[in-house]
């Protein structure tokens, strides 16, 4: 088992954020008792609430596309698109309308049921947002589910976004509470809670969950999924994202996360969250084809499906296919 980064990545200090959530169903000392369970056991009693929320076997699928590449004016220390950091990546302006409907149809033919669209933005401008939730309502005339994530949001555009029909809105809290400024010194732990309030007072269903592997510990693991399992309601959607370490982000030479401590996270997120989707998100295309079904197995019922996570590779479509048949997974 490698060891993970405890390095500190940034040295501004950002509003101390309570370690604990306001609402505490799950306590973050109960949840590292659930990390603790012996592995076998801890897969058992995934399983077992799995089954009891979800029909057994179905895996919900989602197309992602970056509508606007690069620019971000957010230090994230993951993030190949922050303008901080120097990876490489050309900024691109926002892609037009058509070009978008062209890779959602192409989507739905590929067998997705949700369409992600994302843009690097702290905060989208007015005639952006108001781009963007066209491209909400078109893509929804196709017959597939929406999802954008677009940065930080007032209640007036998560207004104009449901009224375009937006079924999901995602803003990932990241990381544990106490880590929050070893990763990102450019906005707050509340600055993301305030939007998901926001996007929840408007109706809209929130898709929210970190990035593991960025030197948080076991602790840190507990921590972040006390913060999304406390909240009232959980999102309805998890993604559960490994850490790719992009070349030129601060985070380039992190240690790689035990596979069993991925497949744990997964794991607790399920019991935690068990009517949520938990999604095995960003990372999956390092990641074989066996380490894929322990996450099955742990709860994961959702996959980002396509060869493109805004601007990571993914598992090449073909090869899910195949990992389909293989373990009789049913695409929903």
């Amino acid at each position: 088992m490698t060891t993970e980064s405890t390095v500190t990545l940034f040295a501004k200090p950002t509003q101390p954020v309570p370690t604990e959530p306001a609402h505490t169903r799950w306590k973050i000392a109960d949840i590292e008792a659930l990390f603790a369970l012996p592995f076998l056991d801890l897969m058992f009693r995934a399983q077992e609430t799995h089954r009891a929320h979800f029909k057994a076997g179905e895996v919900q699928r989602s197309t992602l596309l970056s509508i606007k590449t690069g620019g971000c004016s957010e230090d994230c220390g993951y993030c190949s698109q922050s303008a901080h950091h120097h990876t490489g990546l050309e900024r691109e302006s926002l892609m037009p309308l058509d070009e978008v409907l062209n890779h959602a149809r192409a989507a739905k033919e590929n067998g997705s049921s949700r369409f992600c669209m994302g843009a690097a933005w702290r905060s989208p401008k007015g005639k952006d947002l108001a781009a963007v939730a066209e491209m909400v309502s078109e893509v929804k005339k196709l017959g597939l589910e929406t999802c954008v994530t677009l940065g930080m949001l007032d209640a007036e555009q998560a207004k104009q976004l449901a009224d375009a029909g937006l079924d999901y809105y995602n803003h990932n809290v990241d990381t544990a509470p106490g880590h929050y400024d070893k990763v990102v010194t450019t906005h707050t732990l509340q600055d993301r809670l305030d939007t998901i309030e926001k996007v929840r007072e408007a109706g809209i269903n929130v898709c929210s969950g970190g990035i593991v592997g960025m030197g948080e510990g076991q602790t840190g693991r507990a921590a972040l999924i006390a913060q999304l399992a406390n909240m009232e309601p959980p999102p309805e959607s998890v993604p559960i994202n490994k850490l790719v370490a992009f070349p030129g982000t601060p985070m380039a030479n992190s240690e790689t996360l035990d596979p069993f401590d991925f497949v744990r996270t997964i794991a607790v997120a399920r019991i935690t969250m068990p009517q949520s989707f938990v999604r095995l998100s960003a990372g999956r295309e390092q990641m074989s084809d066996e380490l894929q079904a322990l996450c099955f197995m742990a709860g994961a019922n959702s996959i980002f499906y396509g060869e493109r996570l805004l601007t990571t590779d993914n598992a090449n479509a073909d090869n899910d296919t195949r990992l389909f048949a293989r373990l009789g997974l049913v695409a929903i």
